[in-house]
């Protein structure tokens, strides 16, 4: 069996461009898509990243660690599975008049994201991460999407948006399955956009429940470039709402 070459993983400085994604490490090193480290993280770096197909992800007390797997897992908005419970809950919540905001609480979705979920110590959501992504956020370059009853925040989302390119970061649920009802919406209005692709980044079994399905990077590499070169989503214009699925 071969062994794995020695690990060097590059160490950037935020003027730094990104290593080719032909470094990367693999599964053979046991970091697949692990590219580089960083020791600070500033919202040029974060765009650059993005435009790359680069993403931050890293552990408590870690340096700033940044990947790009292989396959990579994305979303097909066409792939989307709207299964017939979430239409349901989708249809209660319009009913109950939950309301559908973009970036009324950026910060609080972000915050609500990084509590750590059962099992873990903590989160990769630093409030060094909140801070650059928030200022992403007044550039125009990340998004919230936030779910509320009666003026209280019940669930919620936050992504990237590069040109028609979409990438999904974090989800919460503050009421069960209201998370999956920003997802839904998001898909929906999207969609009627011109959208194709949500890079949901790594592989796990409720992305594919979801629709979800791994592409290889060269076949990613390709779909950012012609994406992230096209006209940005009318955020500001025509936001995505609150409606039944379908409609």
């Amino acid at each position: 069996m071969t062994e794995p070459s020695p690990i060097r993983l590059p160490w950037i400085e935020p003027g730094d461009t990104f290593p080719s994604s032909a470094r990367a490490l693999t599964d053979l090193h046991g970091a697949n898509g692990l590219i580089a480290a960083s020791q600070s993280i500033t919202p040029e770096m974060l765009e650059r990243a993005y435009r790359s197909g680069v993403f931050p992800w890293s552990g408590p007390g870690e340096p700033v660690l940044w990947w790009t797997p292989n396959p990579r897992m994305v979303l097909q908005l066409n792939d989307f599975q709207c299964r017939r419970s979430l239409r349901k809950t989708i249809r209660q919540a319009v009913e109950r008049h939950y309301e559908l905001r973009v970036d009324s609480c950026f910060q609080k979705v972000l915050t609500e994201c990084a509590a750590p979920r059962p099992g873990q110590n903590g989160s990769w959501i630093t409030p060094a991460i909140i801070q650059n992504y928030q200022k992403l956020q007044e550039r125009g370059l990340s998004h919230s999407l936030e779910l509320f009853r009666e003026d209280r925040l019940v669930g919620g989302l936050y992504l990237v948006s590069i040109g028609r390119m979409l990438f999904g970061e974090s989800m919460v649920s503050l009421e069960p399955n209201t998370s999956k009802i920003c997802l839904a919406m998001l898909v929906q209005w999207a969609k009627e956009h011109g959208g194709h692709y949500i890079d949901c980044q790594q592989q796990t079994q409720h992305l594919e429940f979801l629709g979800a399905r791994p592409l290889t990077r060269q076949l990613f590499e390709s779909v950012l470039t012609k994406e992230t070169e096209k006209p940005g989503f009318p955020w500001q214009e025509t936001p995505p709402r609150l409606t039944l699925w379908g409609e």
